[in-house]
């Protein structure tokens, strides 16, 4: 016989039920199918793939087992083989994570809304209670309307009890809305579960039954998620006893009054290891010491031999902007320390577990400029490199979030060497200067998300994140990390400073820099306040703004006129590789529309700063208005908008 239409030949005598074990990945399950079939197990490849279906006897029945999935739709591979084999089944056995109850519990959901009797094992409850997470499991079983029972696999421990269960399986609670509209659609399908998930929008089902798709499934899992937080508020109650270090550290990471100032503490240590050690000391040897002592002596004694530096050869090859000397001292000397700290530092959160943290914890601030606490992931890349950022946008639930998350990637995120070089010029100012150049920067990232999140239509999609547990950074897989990185920086980096000196050189050598420093005089000098030679630095900046950020280093230049650069080059077009990255993501139309925008808030708050600081002669006036256009933000963010329809992707409930 064959189970359900799935096409994968099992034999089940006649009389037996077919008994499928389900879960989320890495509950498990396997140590429960062994439980249950001992050693007489069999293994069916499913039709079309190479996915193997495990399978044995439990008494005069048949156990199957389906792959660790988050849901079950058309999705992939996994989600179809566990649809089709739940489907057909007789009752389910449900192994929930008890650490990742809001998790598992949406899958959970979905199977009892089938209509197929569920008997649910509430696994690693011990790892839960040496959490601090105290679960009633009588109270969920009576919420859920199926048995439940709790076990610790590893140890052997509620199986025993599970088995002697079974028979209890039973349908659960189901909505009373979406009973009516499955009712409704059972008489012309046949089955619950295929009912469901027709008005899920599944395509294959709706096929088989000659029907369209439903359109329900965003309200759908939207009241599946409410029910399913509903639920885990009820049943959990966290209690802080057996809770070791860093499960008490992982929830104060989380909780605005307690991981504000640890996020705080981290990030100024982030800094003077970045901005004080890293552009200090480090660069100090690489680029002093090394490579303008050492290296560029060499190289122009080398090379002058045959092309001196005053001929148009040695201009582009050994002079002021030369392809051999300033091109490799920018990289290797200036750069490459700084990009290689970042990557260190930013190697170190993802491996601790403590960026999904930061996620949560910005969510709330985040839902003002039209994203939620997920799209710091890609923002907080984006301080690694830009345009691997824009390309993670993808996880954003709605097209509405990518484009803010995008726009406001190219315009306010300095990519890791970009933001190397800011740390070491901030690293000369005095306090009250940094203060206006971040104030600055974040009101800027604040007005304009909440513009955009005000003007474009749609809602933020809810937050729904996995937590791993928090650990100390394993240092053989942050090294790693950072080697890899900083290589692809290098790869990525050297012919775009290379073309980037050659224009720069052939430019001064053709006397066109010097026109163009004229040209651009009015707004270099007039608007930005800023010497004229600033025009090289933004030239220099349409190959990579971390270039042209380099390029104001070499510059004498007073504290105002640095923060004014600082802003404009931050806020300047994003380099040629996260360019064409926006234009394929984002298509051309909306790319020829973010990049001149770009540009044109680039200059204009630039330009804004300097002239607000001409006019009121003071840095403390400055701050005060920059402080006042933020509390505009902030207002204009706190009116309620038109109601949309959220745009939901399954990743928001089932993760």
């Amino acid at each position: 016989m064959h189970c359900h239409d799935t096409g994968i030949k099992i034999d089940i005598p006649e009389g037996a039920r077919k008994i499928v074990l389900a879960g989320n990945p890495n509950v498990g399950k396997s140590v429960f199918f062994n439980a249950l079939t001992g050693l007489y197990v069999d293994v069916s490849n499913y039709p079309g793939t190479t996915l193997e279906i495990s399978y044995g006897k439990f008494g005069g029945d048949v156990v199957i087992d389906t792959p660790g999935v988050y849901g079950i739709s058309s999705f992939n591979d996994e989600e179809k083989i566990a649809r089709d084999i739940i489907l057909g089944a007789d009752l389910v056995i449900n192994i929930v994570d008890a650490v990742h109850l809001e998790r598992d519990l949406f899958l959970t959901q979905q199977i009892i809304d089938t209509g197929v009797p569920v008997i649910v094992a509430l696994n690693m409850i011990d790892e839960a209670e040496r959490q601090g997470r105290k679960i009633d499991v009588d109270l969920l079983s009576d919420l859920l309307g199926v048995p439940v029972i709790g076990t610790v696999a590893t140890r052997k421990r509620g199986i025993d009890e599970l088995i002697a269960n079974i028979d209890r399986a039973r349908p659960g609670h189901i909505d009373p809305e979406l009973h009516k509209k499955l009712h409704l659609l059972h008489d012309r399908v046949g089955n619950q579960g295929e009912a469901l998930l027709i008005l899920e929008g599944d395509p294959a089902v709706a096929e088989r039954h000659g029907l369209e798709p439903g359109t329900d499934r965003e309200e759908i899992y939207l009241k599946r998620r409410e029910r399913v937080n509903d639920i885990v508020g009820h049943v959990v109650k966290q209690t802080g006893k057996g809770a070791g270090w860093t499960v008490v550290l992982g929830r104060l990471m989380v909780q605005p009054l307690t991981g504000i100032p640890i996020l705080a503490v981290f990030l100024y240590a982030m800094y003077k290891f970045i901005g004080v050690f890293i552009a200090g000391d480090v660069v100090g040897f690489t680029e002093e010491v090394i490579m303008q002592g050492k290296y560029e002596p060499f190289i122009r004694g080398l090379v002058g031999k045959y092309f001196p530096q005053d001929t148009a050869l040695g201009t582009i090859l050994i002079g002021e902007f030369g392809i051999l000397t300033m091109t490799v001292t920018y990289i290797l000397g200036l750069l490459l320390p700084l990009v290689a700290g970042f990557y260190l530092a930013l190697s170190a959160f993802e491996d601790s577990g403590y960026l999904p943290r930061i996620a949560t914890l910005a969510d709330k601030a985040l839902s003002g400029i039209g994203l939620n606490g997920r799209a710091v992931i890609p923002l907080i890349l984006g301080f690694g490199c830009v345009t691997l950022a824009t390309i993670v946008t993808r996880l954003l639930g709605s097209t509405r979030e990518r484009r803010i998350a995008v726009f406001l990637l190219g315009l306010a995120i300095p990519c890791s060497a970009q933001l190397a070089v800011i740390a070491g010029l901030i690293s000369r100012l005095s306090g009250i200067y940094v203060l206006l150049y971040v104030l600055t920067i974040f009101t800027v990232l604040v007005l304009v998300g909440t513009l955009l999140n005000r003007f474009l239509p749609g809602k933020s999609t809810e937050l729904l994140i996995d937590l791993p547990p928090l650990r100390l950074p394993r240092i053989e897989n942050v090294l790693k990390k950072t080697v890899t990185k900083s290589y692809h920086f290098l790869v990525e980096a050297i012919p775009l400073f290379a073309g980037g000196a050659l224009l720069i050189g052939v430019l001064q050598v053709t006397k066109l820099l010097e026109l163009l420093q004229k040209l651009l005089q009015p707004v270099t000098v007039g608007w930005l306040g800023m010497p004229k030679e600033t025009a090289t630095v933004f030239i220099m900046g349409f190959v990579r703004r971390d270039f042209g950020a380099a390029g104001l280093s070499a510059m004498p230049l007073n504290e105002i006129q640095t923060v004014v650069g600082l802003i404009t080059i931050t806020l300047f077009v994003p380099c040629i590789a996260s360019t064409m990255i926006i234009f394929k993501e984002r298509g051309r139309r909306e790319a020829l529309v973010m990049w001149p925008a770009i540009l044109f808030l680039a200059f204009l708050i630039g330009g804004g700063i300097a002239q607000a600081y001409r006019l009121l002669g003071s840095v403390n006036g400055l701050i005060a208005v920059v402080l006042g256009v933020l509390a505009i933000a902030v207002i204009i963010g706190k009116f309620p908008k038109t109601p949309n329809k959220t745009v939901l992707g399954e990743e928001n409930y089932v993760r």
